[in-house]
């Protein structure tokens, strides 16, 4: 019996180095080389400060600044608890949820009407960015607050707007964080 048994464990041992440490240190390795910034997170730094990564949300609620999506991981953006609400089309739970959300994006931005996600969160709660039309929502509520110009904000929105990849692949969108650090950089005129 222990003459079938060696090779099998021979085999299990050599295939655990191979794929549970060989293979992952060598992906790891070449992800460092060729894409250190993607491997690493897409932080965005300032100054040599960590302030947020381009491919997760940040809860910004202040009217100095752009809002992003609703948010259902957790507290907030918390990529720890990421994931939907997990709520149906017809919960009430979510329905109510929305009605709230709607009327506090409504008169904050003196709308009539919203696009799907000013209201929406995303599958995984955790996305960096928002529509072209949510933004553009947000221009006068940002352009009061900070004592700018609508056109000046307007126009920072929309060299904001990323395309599609391939122009097929996706949707138009705003990531949250780039926009929210451009307006920082611009002075009121």
């Amino acid at each position: 019996m222990l003459s079938q048994l060696r090779p099998s464990l021979i085999l299990f041992a050599f295939f655990m180095l191979l794929t549970g440490i060989a293979y992952p240190l060598a992906m790891t390795g070449v992800a460092q080389a060729l894409f250190p910034g993607k491997a690493n997170g897409s932080l965005v730094t300032d100054n040599g400060t960590v302030r947020g990564s381009e491919l997760i949300g940040q809860s910004f609620m202040s009217d100095r600044y752009f809002w992003p999506r609703i948010s259902a991981a957790g507290n907030g953006y918390d990529a720890a608890a990421s994931s939907g609400a997990n709520l149906g089309s017809t919960s009430k739970k979510l329905l109510d949820r929305i009605a709230a959300d709607a009327e506090r994006v409504k008169a904050a931005n003196g709308a009539s009407t919203l696009p799907p996600d000013a209201v929406t969160a995303s599958a995984s709660g955790l996305d960096p960015d928002i529509s072209p039309d949510y933004a553009l929502l947000q221009v006068a509520r940002v352009a009061k607050a900070r004592n700018l110009a609508e056109d000046q904000v307007r126009t920072l929105v929309e060299n904001q707007v990323r395309n599609p990849l391939l122009g097929i692949f996706g949707e138009p969108r705003v990531n949250v964080l780039a926009l929210n650090r451009a307006l920082d950089a611009m002075t009121p005129g």
